[in-house]
């Protein structure tokens, strides 16, 4: 490996859905060659769709002055990891799930060069207990994007206790040529983003349960006491229940009881209001 790694040109992403597609049109507009991997041809034809009706949307809002088709050519969604052969980095971006991650990661390191650099977009599970599962841990390091990928400013760059110097070194880089901010954390559960705004969306929901307040004036004493541009349980309907949920057990369960689910989550997410996605949440979407 060479001490400078340069921003990739060809990238894959393993997950077309709202997380990958975002990640996926991040580097397109950086100019890369994009390679999304996808489960099945549905799958493959939704997240092309997903990714181009993005790419419009940034064109239409005057985000870009790129042009549309010269952007999706450089956009290419397939079935199999072998269309990651000359890929110079591969992002995973697939469910919140140590075995669904592991079995993504350790597939796309069998079909990649041996040059190339995985991240996994993992936003609390420790990015060693996933590099032990690897046979090159010292090019794997996390990349967490934060949803939604086009507008947000963020790339968390969590650096694992194999990651190599110069991989870690050039991902903040990489992160600025995606015309984002870097925040470099070393390797732990929930990293410092999803620690932190955990840690707070369980004690509104908390807050929900006993009656304190409602969750809109929750959310408006932290947007304009706090200046934060969306309370915590807005934010929580919009990255999904059932996703902070599952962060929250894994947190609960490596970082203690400070983070265990309030049973106003669990009740949530067993009646499927999962947040905007399903239309109800904490809020009405429909």
């Amino acid at each position: 490996m060479t001490d400078t790694i340069n921003f990739p040109s060809r990238v894959g992403v393993i997950g077309g859905g709202r997380m990958g597609g975002g990640i996926a049109h991040a580097f397109l507009m950086a100019g890369a060659n994009v390679t999304v991997i996808e489960r099945d041809p549905v799958a493959a034809s939704d997240a092309r769709e997903r990714i181009e009706s993005s790419v419009a949307k940034s064109i239409e809002r005057g985000a870009t002055d790129a042009n549309f088709d010269e952007v999706v050519q450089r956009l290419d969604v397939e079935i199999t990891y072998d269309a990651f052969s000359e890929v110079e980095l591969v992002v995973e971006a697939v469910f919140e799930d140590f075995n669904a991650k592991v079995d993504a990661l350790t597939t796309a390191e069998r079909h990649i060069a041996d040059t190339a650099v995985l991240a996994s977009n993992t936003s609390s599970i420790s990015l060693a207990t996933l590099a032990a599962q690897l046979k090159r841990s010292a090019q794997f390091l996390g990349l967490h994007f934060f949803n939604p990928v086009p507008a947000s400013t963020l790339i968390e760059v969590v650096v694992a206790p194999e990651t190599a110097g110069p991989v870690a070194a050039a991902a903040p880089a990489w992160v600025e040529q995606l015309g984002k901010t870097p925040v470099v954390v070393k390797d732990s559960p929930g990293f410092a983003s999803s620690r932190l705004g955990v840690a707070i969306a369980l004690e509104a929901m908390r807050m929900v349960e006993e009656g304190v307040a409602s969750a809109k004036d929750i959310d408006a004493a932290m947007e304009l006491g706090y200046k934060h541009p969306s309370g915590p349980l807005k934010t929580t309907d919009i990255v999904g229940l059932d996703v902070r949920l599952g962060i929250a057990e894994y947190l609960a369960e490596h970082l203690g009881e400070r983070f265990a689910p309030p049973q106003i989550l669990r009740d949530k997410v067993a009646r499927g209001e999962l947040g905007r996605k399903s239309g109800k949440g904490f809020y009405d979407w429909s």
